[in-house]
């Protein structure tokens, strides 16, 4: 059975170990103290939404949504920033039920809509995402400048 609830400080442990995994995944070296203290942070400044996925009291996986404003809508819009489910769980529903979850929290927060962004190897998540209603955008152009 697939549960669904927003991440708190209570979950911090689970989170993080499932939080580094994700960091590995894109290729960054694992440092579960860093990813606890990141994570801690943001919850503790309410400047993210985490939900997580549970099967009994086990964590499966996460979502992490980071809160951006649209201009010419003139409203709230989520960035759907971090999707991530434990290879032991994936192809279950987690990620579909995680994704659910997101889009139930823009609507109870009046949001004009979520965004995300994947690699184009991503094969997974380039074949899920159209599959839970997201559109691939062809019209804009996307850049980025690292500091």
């Amino acid at each position: 059975m697939i549960k669904i609830e927003q991440a708190t400080l209570h979950h911090l442990e689970q989170l993080a170990v499932l939080f580094d995994q994700y960091r590995v995944f894109y290729k960054k070296d694992s440092d579960i103290k860093s990813a606890k203290n990141f994570l801690c942070e943001r919850i503790e400044k309410n400047e993210s939404v985490v939900f997580a996925s549970f099967n009994e009291n086990v964590m499966t996986g996460f979502t992490q949504l980071y809160p951006l404003f649209s201009s010419t809508r003139m409203k709230r819009l989520w960035l759907l920033n971090d999707l991530f489910v434990d290879a032991a769980f994936r192809g279950k529903g987690f990620s579909i039920a995680l994704i659910e979850k997101a889009k139930e929290h823009c609507k109870n927060t009046s949001a004009c809509g979520l965004i995300l962004e994947t690699a184009k190897s991503n094969t997974i998540g380039n074949n899920l995402y159209p599959k839970v209603g997201f559109e691939l955008d062809k019209d804009h152009n996307y850049y980025s400048w690292d500091n």
